[in-house]
């Protein structure tokens, strides 16, 4: 694991409409942030690029409100908390975005859109492979504030923690450019 850097996103205060999978206020999910690195994989060698998303549990209403805010958000965005990765590309109507340009990546979504500022290596591996494999995390994770240090053993210890991976909803999102 390297190029560790996180960038926050401050989601809008505004109703989300009740539907059958529940209502929430994007102020429950607080502040979304974005965390990406880059690994070599174990069967080829080449680099993959992975971004994590989570919140940091800052919403209005507290840490469990905006776990179960996040739940409701990824449900709306057909992505199953639980379960195994969705690949968008065998997705075409998923509306989880993915566009990566001018050392840039920009995540969108029905809730929110997020950009995180990528150093060159995730850059590499995410051109290289054409996509990222994105973990969005339902747990929050208030320890990793943007502008803290986060060191690998750090994210190591959320991201791969098993009650995080079995919360989380897991999409592997192809690289889309402008050009």
């Amino acid at each position: 694991m390297h190029n560790v850097r996180s960038v926050a996103v401050m989601v809008p205060s505004m109703t989300s409409p009740q539907t059958s999978t529940g209502a929430f206020t994007q102020a429950q999910l607080g502040t979304i942030t974005l965390i990406g690195w880059s690994g070599e994989h174990p069967a080829d060698g080449h680099d993959v690029a992975f971004l994590l998303v989570y919140s940091l549990g800052d919403g209005t209403d507290g840490p469990a409100a905006g776990e179960a805010a996040m739940r409701v958000a990824l449900e709306r965005s057909r992505l199953p908390v639980g379960s195994g990765p969705v690949y968008a590309a065998e997705n075409p109507g998923l509306p989880v975005k993915l566009l990566v340009q001018a050392g840039q990546a920009v995540l969108t979504m029905p809730h929110f859109t997020a950009q995180y500022p990528a150093p060159p290596k995730w850059l590499a591996a995410a051109g290289q492979r054409g996509e990222v494999h994105t973990m969005f995390a339902t747990r929050p994770w208030p320890q990793s504030a943007p502008g803290r240090p986060v060191s690998e053993e750090l994210l190591r210890s959320f991201a791969a923690d098993p009650e995080v991976i079995t919360t989380a909803a897991h999409c592997v999102l192809p690289v889309r450019s402008l050009g």
